[in-house]
């Protein structure tokens, strides 16, 4: 009899071991009303989708290099929004971008075209390349990362659709990334922050200004000046920017250079210098968790 009980626990013993295995949690992408929201860890991507249409023209300075540098300052933990702005078949979709969008303080487009270098390259394929880039530096930095577009063939997501994806992530902090089209004698970069907007920022007001800061301040590392006609030291208020107003999680839009100036272009067309952008926008999100 005791031989027997002692087979019949050890029989037990093997079954639960077998059983035991491990647990894990596994992320699930959230879902935009009107979009998929884009998840990126650094094992899985999911993708957001947009009307699929012809692609934009994007010159060879477009391919990325050292996607995942070595770098400090970790964001274990914090989930970061990008927002590539524009799209590279907004053009082919005037009707649909020009959809009127309450943002709280007046009706805006649902989106534009963006602007472009003298010699073509366009911001929608500029924006995504910096994105991406970021995408990478952040993921090596141990972020989990939304982003509103993945590929640079489609139009919008629109303004709204685009704050939203960062509000259902609850992102610790958020990014519209662009370049700027403004007088073609101004050089350099400045950070857009939402306005004290009752209702809309007040919520997000104080924390969205520390996140443009910080990211100012890590952003002076690539040799960008701040802008020379916009702002002061690299900053600008804005109540009029839809993205800002509808975001619920503190979220700049970043002009990163003018693209219209011949010094500034070449400067956003060398694949070096958007790598040392990712990584001084990483350094600057890094620093803006560290002091939450």
């Amino acid at each position: 009899m005791r031989r027997g009980a002692v087979l019949v626990l050890l029989a037990l013993a093997f079954a639960a071991a077998a059983c035991g295995g491990g647990s894990g949690e596994h992320r699930t992408a959230r879902t935009s009303t009107s979009a998929t929201t884009t998840t990126t860890t650094a094992s899985t991507s999911t993708t957001t989708t947009a009307p699929a249409t012809t692609a934009n023209r994007a010159p060879s300075t477009t391919t990325r290099t050292n996607p995942a540098p070595a770098a400090s300052g970790s964001l274990a933990g914090k989930t970061i929004a990008i927002d590539p702005g524009h799209n590279g078949a907004n053009g082919a979709h005037a009707a649909e971008i020009a959809r009127p969008i309450f943002i709280g303080t007046q009706t805006r487009a649902c989106d534009n075209t963006g602007t472009e270098t003298p010699d073509g390259y366009t911001e929608s394929a500029y924006n995504l390349d910096v994105a991406l880039r970021l995408r990478d530096v952040l993921v090596a930095r141990g972020a989990h990362v939304v982003m509103t577009r993945t590929t640079n063939d489609g139009w919008g997501p629109c303004i709204d659709t685009r704050a939203a994806i960062g509000n259902q992530a609850h992102a610790d902090a958020a990014i519209s990334i662009h370049a700027d089209g403004g007088p073609p004698n101004g050089r350099g970069f400045h950070v857009n922050t939402p306005a004290l907007i009752p209702g809309y920022t007040d919520d997000i007001y104080a924390a969205s200004k520390r996140l443009g800061v910080d990211l100012r301040d890590a952003f002076v590392a690539t040799g960008m000046p701040t802008s020379t006609y916009l702002g002061s030291n690299g900053l600008v208020e804005r109540r009029d920017f839809g993205g800002l107003n509808l975001s619920n999680v503190p979220k700049v839009l970043f002009e990163t250079g003018n693209m219209r100036n011949a010094t500034d272009a070449a400067l956003l067309e060398d694949p070096a210098f958007r790598q040392r952008e990712a990584v001084a926008l990483a350094d600057g999100f890094a620093a803006f968790v560290a002091g939450r």
